[in-house]
């Protein structure tokens, strides 16, 4: 089970602040995602523009996610 953080419009889509999902780990950022669409058809578009962080980092697709990690998808965020 992998609980991930979510944050603003991405959070407003799923209906929560983080979700939990059934995968299998170790697994990859992009495997992380690739449930995260299935699971929330409607947060999918949305995703692609997400930055997605394991332990506080910024991390590409194929980082690794372990058990225990923290992950979070991070929307893009504009400030004035």
């Amino acid at each position: 089970m992998l609980r991930i953080l979510v944050f603003a419009g991405l959070a407003e889509a799923v209906g929560a602040p983080q979700v939990r999902l059934e995968l299998a780990l170790p697994a990859r950022v992009e495997d992380a995602k690739r449930a995260f669409a299935l699971a929330y058809p409607a947060a999918a578009e949305r995703l692609a523009s997400c930055f997605a962080a394991v332990n506080h980092e910024f991390a590409e697709d194929g980082a690794w996610i372990q058990e225990g990690d923290e992950v979070a998808f991070l929307p893009p965020v504009s400030g004035g």
